[in-house]
C-alpha cells in the first residue's frame, strides 16, 4: 500500500490540515444517572402519605392560627373590659387625689393572672399609682395617647397593652395603662396543637400499614407481570409468559406482552444466526476504524479519542502528560527518489524504531502521511518526555537502508505538557503543533517545547 494513502478508518469527513486536527475531536457525553430501586407500592404510599400529610399540617397551621387568632382576641377584649372597670373604680380617688385608695385598689386588682403591670397617670402624666409583676426589670413611663376619650388596645409579640381614661362625671381625670402577658395562651395553644400533632402522627402510622397492604393487593398482578419482565430481561428466556386475571387495564398489558414475548422467541433465532455472522466482520471493521493497516499503529480515529481521555484522566488526577507531534523530514524526496514502495518501508522502520524506545503505557499514532503523534500519560516530570524526544531524534537518525540505499530522513518533534500549556485537547494539539513548527525553523532533526510566542508554520 501506498504511504500517500490515508489509513483504513470508518466513513467520516477528512482532516484537512495538522491545525484543523483539533475541531474534529468528539465532545464527552454525559452518562444518564441511574433509576430509582424504590418500588411500585412503596411509591405509592409514599405519595399517598405525602399528600395526606400535607393536608393534615396545613389544617393544623390553619387551625392553630385561627385558634391562637380567636384567643388572642378574646383575651384583648377580656383586657381591656377589665381596664375600664378598674378606671371606673379608681376615678374617685383620682378625683381627690387619693393615693392611698388608688394603691389599694392595685393591689386588689393585681391577683389577674398573667398581668405585667398597671400604671395610673394624672391629667398632667404625673405617676400617681404603679403595680408591676415581680421580676419585671424595666418599667415604661410612656405618656398616654392624646384624645384618649376611650379604650385603645394594642397587641405587642407576646404582650397585650390597654390604655382607658379615667373619668369622673364626665370630666377626664388622667389614664391607666394595663400590660398582660400572652405567654400562657401561647403555651395553651402549643399544648393543644401537640396533641394534635400527636395524634395525627399515630393516625398516619395506621394509614401508612392499611395503604400498603391494599396497594399490594391492588398491584399484584402488575407486580407479577413486572418480576416476569424482570426475569425475561435476565435470563433471555423468551419462552416464559403471565397469567391473565381480570379483563382489565393489567390484564390486557398481560396479553400484549405476551404477544410481544411470542415474536421475540421467533426473532431471536434469526438474531442470533445473523449476530454469528455479522461477529467476524465487524472484528475486521474494529481493526481497520482503530489502526493504520500500513504501519500497524493506532490511527487518528483513535488519536481523537485517546487524546481527549487522556487530558481528562490528567486533570482529574491533577497528574501530567504530554504529547508529541512528529513529523519526517526528507521524506518527500524518498517517495521522488526511490519510488512509494521504499517509501512505505521507511515509515514502517520508523515505527519500530520509534515503538522500541516507548513505555507500554505510551501511545503512538500514524496520523497521516508522514505524520506521527505520541500520547504520553502518567509522567512523573517534563524531563523524561525531553529526554525520550533526543531519543525518538536519534532513533530515526541511525542511518536506514532500504533496498541496498541510505534513506536520508529525520524527525522533527514538537512537545506539549498538559497542563502547564493547555488543559484541553484543542489547546494541547495547536500548542505541540506550534513547538513542532519551531523545530522545524531551527534546523530540522530535533525537538522543541511549546513557548508562549510559538509562530505560525513557515511557507
Amino acid at each position: 500500500m501506498s504511504n500517500l494513502a490515508t489509513e483504513h478508518e470508518p466513513q467520516s469527513p477528512a482532516v484537512p490540515a495538522k491545525t484543523s486536527l483539533a475541531a474534529a475531536l468528539p465532545q464527552a457525553s454525559s452518562r444518564p444517572s441511574r433509576p430509582s430501586r424504590q418500588s411500585l407500592v412503596q411509591r405509592l404510599s409514599w405519595l399517598n402519605l405525602s399528600v395526606l400529610s400535607l393536608t393534615l399540617l396545613l389544617t393544623l397551621s390553619l387551625i392553630a392560627y385561627l385558634s391562637w387568632w380567636r384567643v388572642r382576641e378574646r383575651q384583648a377584649q377580656a383586657a381591656e373590659l377589665s381596664a375600664v372597670l378598674l378606671s371606673n373604680s379608681l376615678a374617685p380617688a383620682l378625683a381627690f387625689n387619693d393615693r392611698d385608695a388608688v394603691r389599694n385598689e392595685l393591689s386588689a386588682f393585681s391577683r389577674r393572672a398573667d398581668l405585667l403591670e398597671v400604671l395610673v397617670l394624672d391629667q398632667g402624666h404625673s405617676l400617681i399609682g404603679q403595680w408591676k409583676a415581680p421580676g419585671l426589670a424595666i418599667v415604661s413611663r410612656a405618656a398616654a395617647p392624646p384624645e384618649l376619650l376611650q379604650a385603645q388596645t394594642e397587641i405587642k409579640g407576646a404582650e397585650l397593652e390597654v390604655w382607658v381614661p379615667v373619668q369622673f362625671k364626665g370630666e377626664t381625670l388622667g389614664a391607666l395603662r394595663l400590660r398582660e402577658s400572652l405567654e400562657g395562651l401561647q403555651r395553651d395553644v402549643w399544648r393543644i396543637l401537640a396533641l394534635a400533632a400527636l395524634l395525627t402522627m399515630v393516625a398516619l402510622a395506621i394509614a401508612a400499614r392499611v395503604l400498603r397492604v391494599v396497594q399490594k393487593r391492588a398491584l399484584a398482578p402488575l407486580l407479577e407481570l413486572s418480576r416476569l419482565a424482570e426475569q425475561v430481561s435476565l435470563g433471555h428466556d423468551y419462552s416464559r409468559r403471565g397469567t391473565v386475571y381480570r379483563q382489565d387495564e393489567v390484564g390486557r398489558l398481560t396479553e400484549r406482552f405476551n404477544e410481544m414475548l411470542k415474536r421475540i422467541e421467533v426473532w431471536q433465532a434469526d438474531l442470533n444466526q445473523q449476530l454469528k455472522t455479522e461477529q467476524a466482520v465487524g472484528q475486521q471493521y474494529q481493526q481497520l476504524a482503530h489502526y493504520d493497516s500500513l504501519t500497524q499503529l493506532a490511527n487518528r480515529h483513535f488519536f481523537q479519542q485517546e487524546i481527549q481521555r487522556m487530558v481528562s484522566q490528567t486533570l482529574r488526577d491533577k497528574g501530567l502528560s504530554a504529547l508529541m507531534f512528529i513529523d519526517l523530514d526528507n521524506f518527500k524526496q524518498v517517495n521522488d527518489r526511490h519510488g512509494h514502495e521504499a517509501g512505505d518501508e521507511v515509515l514502517r522502520e520508523v515505527a519500530r524504531r520509534m515503538q522500541a524506545v516507548l513505555r507500554l503505557s505510551d501511545r503512538l499514532c500514524r496520523l497521516g502521511g508522514d505524520e506521527f503523534a505520541l500520547l504520553l500519560p502518567n509522567l512523573p516530570d517534563e524531563a523524561g518526555a525531553e529526554h525520550l524526544a533526543g531519543r525518538l531524534v536519534a532513533a530515526v537518525r541511525e542511518p536506514m537502508l532500504v533496498h541496498g540505499e541510505l534513506m536520508p530522513v529525520g524527525a522533527t518533534i514538537g512537545l506539549a505538557f498538559c497542563p502547564l500549556d493547555a488543559r484541553d485537547a484543542a489547546g494541547l494539539l495547536n500548542r505541540a503543533d506550534g513547538a513542532m513548527y519551531a523545530a522545524k525553523r531551527a534546523g530540522k532533526n530535533t525537538f522543541r517545547r511549546a513557548v508562549q510566542d510559538d509562530g505560525p508554520a513557515p511557507d
